[in-house]
């Protein structure tokens, strides 16, 4: 009954640490304390926009989320912070996300990237991880401009490619990411790479995973 498999972007098909890890010598000791917060922060504004009806690029987003992060840990530099961003178009790919993704396609499944991400961001990254050519769309909540777990970014998978909800899996390495897609009726896999407790949202996953390898044993079991 799976149509269609929707992956996120960042942090499930694409690594996001990868940024400061290639920015070690200048971050030092605070390479994990700055991957944290840039990504904490740049979660945090995107709902906040969405709450607020202010919506902007994912782009400019992300650049505010890490000026908030350089100023908070004392690495208020011009040239670090113009190498980190032009990283983030280059992240490098988790080992197993190429195999996954061409796994679901040899099950005669369609499969996308649904993400907060702008279309160039996600057209620059896929293609520097080399998985574009792995993928039937890439659908950006630019479109609706508003960011995830509003359900009007859900829909977009549906109304793009024709298919109902119940016809949707969603894979997600953000617990509520996964709720919000649960919430919206969709099948969903939470790739539970740190370990985290299950959410406390409204609608839970149907299956965690540690990473992508499980998960066309999933959707063959569906």
């Amino acid at each position: 009954m799976i149509r269609l498999v929707a992956f996120d972007a960042y942090g499930t098909l694409l690594d996001f640490t990868s940024a400061t890890a290639r920015c070690a010598a200048e971050l030092g000791d605070k390479v994990s304390t700055v991957s944290d917060l840039w990504r904490r922060k740049q979660l945090e504004y995107t709902w906040l926009r969405s709450l607020m009806g202010r919506h902007a690029s994912f782009r400019q987003v992300t650049l505010e989320a890490l000026e908030f992060t350089l100023d908070a840990t004392g690495l208020q530099d011009p040239d670090l912070k113009s190498r980190l961003m032009a990283l983030y178009d280059r992240l490098d790919p988790f080992p197993e996300a190429a195999a996954a993704v061409q796994a679901v396609r040899d099950l005669g499944i369609s499969t996308a990237i649904l993400s907060n991400g702008d279309p160039d961001m996600l057209s620059a990254g896929l293609e520097s991880a080399g998985l574009d050519g792995l993928l039937d769309g890439v659908l950006s909540v630019q479109v609706a401009g508003l960011y995830k777990p509003h359900p009007d970014v859900y829909r977009l998978a549906c109304d793009h490619f024709g298919v109902e909800p119940a016809e949707v899996a969603f894979v997600s390495s953000n617990g509520w990411d996964a709720g919000g897609a649960a919430a919206f009726g969709f099948h969903v896999a939470w790739v539970n790479r740190a370990g985290a407790p299950p959410e406390r949202l409204p609608a839970r996953p149907e299956i965690e995973l540690k990473d992508l390898g499980g998960l066309a044993g999933w959707l063959g079991s569906l």
